[in-house]
């Protein structure tokens, strides 16, 4: 009888000890997609992009040079990637303040459930859904100097500029278009933050006496500022990573007004064949989207409430 009692007790230890290793592979079978999938596509690329950097690359030429970091003291003095860099910061810019601006505003009208609120809401989701290209080839007739927009403003007797042909304009129009393409996706999230603040909360202010505007800034505000810093995230990310809607609608142009910077990055290594130069404007752009995203979580502490 000792000994049966002895050998259960020695043997519990041994059956947690299997359980706790059985929970552990159960946990590591879960996460080695997620952990596999990180370091195959993204740490491994970009360690390849910071080695192919520190290299002279020419796919024609067929050679492979280590230069160390000459491809970054090249950027220092190259005045077209300057000008890339300015494009870029005013596109993001444009696209940040306007999509933000413009999906919260609908959003709130969405969220009073006036007639034909889910029609509104379908409407301005649609371009989400739809192909980058296509959407850009419509508006690209639509900004046409004699045909769309301009046609319509000629029926009233007013002469449209050539859109695409000037530099302030296209800068606007590629602004206008990209916001446009993604306002719906905002919009949504806004709209499901909105629906989550507390009509209690709203109601007891409302009998307090605070007004329309002093209930949206001082409650409503602040309680979707977790949704604010991640659609502001996720826009200023898009933004940066913008080339199809540049390379469909504007070339880069006119001159180099709509060279964003991964459209000076894509010309470099597809069209002249400078793949370490590339590979080096590659670094700068990964460098910059994670200042400016440890920028906006680190200040996330003076303006973003309610995180759970």
């Amino acid at each position: 009888m000792t000994s049966i009692t002895t050998t259960g007790r020695a043997g519990r230890p041994q059956r947690r000890s299997a359980w706790r290793r059985r929970d552990a592979a159960t946990g590591y079978a879960f996460v080695a997609p997620a952990v596999i999938g990180a370091i195959a596509f993204v740490i491994v690329p970009l360690g390849a992009v910071i080695w192919y950097s520190l290299h002279e690359w020419n796919v024609l030429a067929n050679t492979f040079t280590f230069v160390g970091p000459q491809n970054y003291q090249d950027m220092l003095s190259d005045g077209a990637l300057h000008d890339s860099l300015i494009a870029s910061l005013w596109f993001s810019l444009g696209v940040v303040v306007l999509n933000i601006t413009l999906s919260l505003f609908l959003a709130v009208l969405l969220n009073q459930h006036l007639p034909g609120t889910t029609l509104f809401r379908v409407l301005f989701f649609t371009p989400v859904v739809v192909s980058l290209v296509a959407w850009t080839i419509v508006w690209g007739f639509l900004l046409q100097a004699d045909n769309g927009i301009n046609g319509f403003l000629a029926e009233f007797g007013i002469t449209g500029p050539n859109w695409l042909r000037n530099n302030v304009t296209a800068m606007i129009s590629v602004i206008v278009v990209q916001v446009f393409k993604n306002v719906g996706l905002n919009m949504v999230l806004f709209l499901s933050a909105l629906q989550s603040v507390p009509e209690e909360i709203q109601e007891a202010a409302r009998l307090d006496g605070a007004g329309a505007w002093r209930r949206f800034f001082s409650i409503t505000l602040p309680m979707i500022s977790p949704t604010m810093l991640l659609v502001a995230i996720l826009t200023v990310v898009g933004s940066l990573e913008t080339f199809a809607l540049i390379d469909v609608l504007t070339d880069g142009g006119p001159g180099t007004s709509t060279t964003v910077l991964v459209f000076y990055l894509y010309r470099q290594a597809f069209e002249f064949n400078q793949f370490g130069y590339a590979s080096a404007i590659s670094v700068l752009l990964f460098v910059i989207v994670l200042a400016l995203t440890l920028l906006q979580w680190q200040t996330r502490k003076r303006w973003v409430f309610h995180e759970s």
